[in-house]
């Protein structure tokens, strides 16, 4: 009788380290509990194209001292990758040389703001599009996503993506995300510097 006890707890063993080595190998991350993607307009025809636009984002510019603080939380990391499928779970960013992340907590909310730097809006709006019903950006920094909100939008050829969540009142939530989403005013500079 005790060897058939055994051969069950090992059997179900086996399933449960099968179960959870599945969750985690699949490579699905976490989604926002509310999500809002923006494509790109005729405003930023300009920098409609890298060709257009044609420097590197550096982490000094997206980044600056005056966004070490944002809203209610402070910068924890920046992080940048050449290869933008990293920051990314069941989406591509084809034609995307670079993306940018930062990390940001405070009290009991948490975000993270990332920028692609895609080839052209074409390939921004599907990124998009993409994050809006295939996948999402990995979570750099963590915070509950069952409680969180996330915007995308493509601005020419470049993606902005803000996430937020905690366990901070709706108001404190919404602040946080559009604090967040204040970083790509960069994007506004490329603008101007490109008419």
């Amino acid at each position: 009788m005790s060897g058939r006890v055994v051969i069950s707890v090992v059997a179900v063993n086996v399933l449960v380290i099968a179960a959870v080595a599945w969750w985690w190998l699949r490579g699905d991350g976490p989604r926002p509990a509310a999500f809002h993607g923006e494509s790109t307009s005729a405003f930023y025809a300009a920098i409609d194209t890298r060709g257009k636009d044609a420097a590197p984002l550096t982490a000094q510019e997206v980044f600056t001292a005056g966004t070490e603080t944002v809203g209610a939380m402070r910068r924890e990391t920046t992080a940048e990758f050449a290869d933008c499928d990293e920051v990314l779970w069941g989406a591509s960013a084809a034609g995307c040389t670079q993306a940018l992340r930062a990390t940001y907590r405070g009290g009991t909310m948490a975000g993270q703001f990332v920028i692609f730097n895609m080839s052209d809006s074409a390939a921004a709006d599907a990124l998009v599009a993409a994050l809006g019903k295939d996948g999402f950006v990995r979570q750099g920094v963590p915070f509950d996503p069952a409680t969180s909100r996330a915007q995308a939008r493509a601005m020419g050829h470049y993606v902005t993506v803000s996430w937020a969540g905690g366990t901070a009142y709706e108001q404190e939530l919404v602040a946080a995300l559009v604090a967040l989403d204040g970083l790509g005013r960069v994007v506004q500079g490329r603008l101007v510097a490109a008419i």
